[in-house]
């Protein structure tokens, strides 16, 4: 099992993935989440329509205005993020999550494959 920070993907089942929308869970919840998801999913029903900005970030670089300013058609700057690493996804400027970039059709997408849970006060 994972560290309470950071759950796997793979290690919740249908039943559970309620428990990540809501972040009400820690590792006791897991057997119990099922018999609590059709009222977990109720509770939420106000809020399913409020639109969200979804940001997948491939890497950062910080550079000065004049090395900016000199950037052209094919120049290439380079990120701090290695080939194979995973990809930050954040909501509303929050991270939430990381995964891979996965090509869907003609299109990139992203596979979550780690949520990251954050502690709020």
């Amino acid at each position: 099992m994972a560290d309470k920070d950071n759950l796997e993907l793979n290690e919740l089942d249908d039943g559970d993935q309620n428990a990540v929308a809501t972040g009400q869970f820690d590792d006791d919840d897991f057997n119990e989440q099922s018999d609590r998801a059709p009222s977990a999913a109720k509770d939420l029903e106000a809020v399913y329509d409020i639109p969200v900005q979804v940001s997948a970030v491939l890497g950062k670089a910080t550079m000065q205005v004049s090395q900016l300013l000199k950037l052209g058609r094919g120049a290439v700057v380079e990120l701090d993020r290695k080939v194979g690493e995973a990809i930050d996804i954040y909501v509303n400027n929050r991270l939430v999550a990381r995964g891979e970039v996965v090509v869907v059709e003609d299109r990139l997408g992203v596979t979550m494959t780690e949520i990251i849970k954050s502690d709020h006060n």
